[in-house]
């Protein structure tokens, strides 16, 4: 007789979480030797590396630079991954003692500067949805003449189809998942740029995120939708996964990706539709977070430091997310999980050592 994929995940769910206490606390050991030895280490080479070709003075500047440079790479590779990049960053930027003062715009930058790459890697079908959205705006405008013509002359003029193509609906989906997805960005903006400075939030975040992932490997959640067999309550959700992983070690792509998995969407239209759909999220934290510019912490080297991390971030982005798309559609999702599940426990470790 056959079993059924839930009884063995649960038997495998049951053994993974009764496992012994002393190994859990090995492990935690582990990750805090680790975290130490990389962060003493990797800053005491920046800094001394930077003392051989510097002087005193400039130190701090060029430092400064250095590690916006470096967290803008980090951003490039992890934003294609299902591993947190807003994670990863805040917990370097603890770990390393960087506080800018400017809320969350660097962050938003750096996603901005990615926003590029996914530009490129998805740009025929951004094209397409831009050209149906506007396809669609104008069908609803010559629907609201019919209408106030009809209702002038008494006439029954038949008005117009606008969902008429995927494509134009691909467009909706991702319109209606852009409402839970501002409501939370905009409600919650304040308690994001307070748990980026603690790693215990990115820490708890990344083990979250990464039993969700072994969840829906070990289900082996997909199907066969498309566009046009997702309903809007499936925009909706997927928009709520979006809202939520604007708090650090939520991995965007991770949550949206596996609820679509579960929902029934194919491997390669979720992994499409959830990075198509971040671009007007990204773009909107942006607009959010342009007042800091202007804050009294923001100064013209800071400035400068953001767009370098930017322009790292778009740069290290554009040159691998060819590979790593590739990575998240053929891998298992339980080797993310083990990584998230290892990146989790040095995020929570180093909350007690820094």
């Amino acid at each position: 007789m056959k079993k059924c994929p839930c009884t063995v995940w649960a038997v495998q769910g049951h053994f993974v979480l009764m496992m012994p206490i002393r190994n859990l606390l090995y492990l935690f050991g582990i990750c805090v030797i680790i975290l130490h030895i990389i962060g003493s280490c990797s800053a005491k080479f920046i800094e001394k590396f930077i003392d051989c070709f510097f002087e005193t003075q400039e130190k701090e500047k060029i430092m400064s630079a250095f590690f916006a440079i470096i967290l803008g790479i980090v951003q490039g590779i992890t934003e294609f991954l299902p591993v947190s990049s807003f994670g990863h960053v805040a917990v370097l930027e603890k770990y390393w003692g960087i506080s800018r003062g400017c809320g969350a715009l660097f962050e938003a930058m750096l996603h901005l500067g990615t926003l590029f790459a996914v530009y490129m890697a998805f740009r025929k079908d951004i094209r397409r949805v831009c050209v149906e959205f506007l396809g669609i705006i104008a069908d609803l405008i010559g629907n609201l003449n019919l209408y106030i013509h009809n209702r002038r002359t008494e006439e029954q003029l038949h008005y117009a189809k606008v969902i008429t193509s995927s494509y134009r609906r691909f467009a909706v989906l991702i319109m209606i998942s852009m409402i839970p997805t501002a409501a939370i960005g905009y409600i919650c903006r304040r308690l994001v740029v307070r748990s980026a400075l603690s790693s215990l939030v990115a820490g708890i975040g990344m083990l979250i995120t990464g039993i969700i992932l072994l969840v829906t490997d070990m289900g082996k959640a997909g199907g066969t939708r498309s566009a046009r067999e997702v309903s809007y309550d499936h925009a909706m959700w997927l928009g709520i996964c979006q809202g939520i992983s604007v708090f650090p070690g939520f991995s965007r792509s991770g949550l949206t990706i596996c609820m679509a998995l579960l929902f029934g969407f194919s491997r390669t239209y979720a992994v499409k539709f959830s990075y198509i759909m971040s671009i007007p999220a990204v773009a909107g934290a942006f607009f959010m977070e342009l007042g800091e510019f202007t804050s009294p912490s923001m100064s013209l080297e800071l400035g400068f430091d953001f767009v370098l991390g930017m322009l790292a971030s778009a740069v290290t982005g554009y040159f691998c997310a060819r590979f790593l798309l590739r990575l998240v559609h053929r891998m298992k999702f339980r080797y993310f999980a083990y990584y998230c599940f290892l990146a989790g426990m040095i995020a929570l470790a180093g909350s007690y050592l820094v």
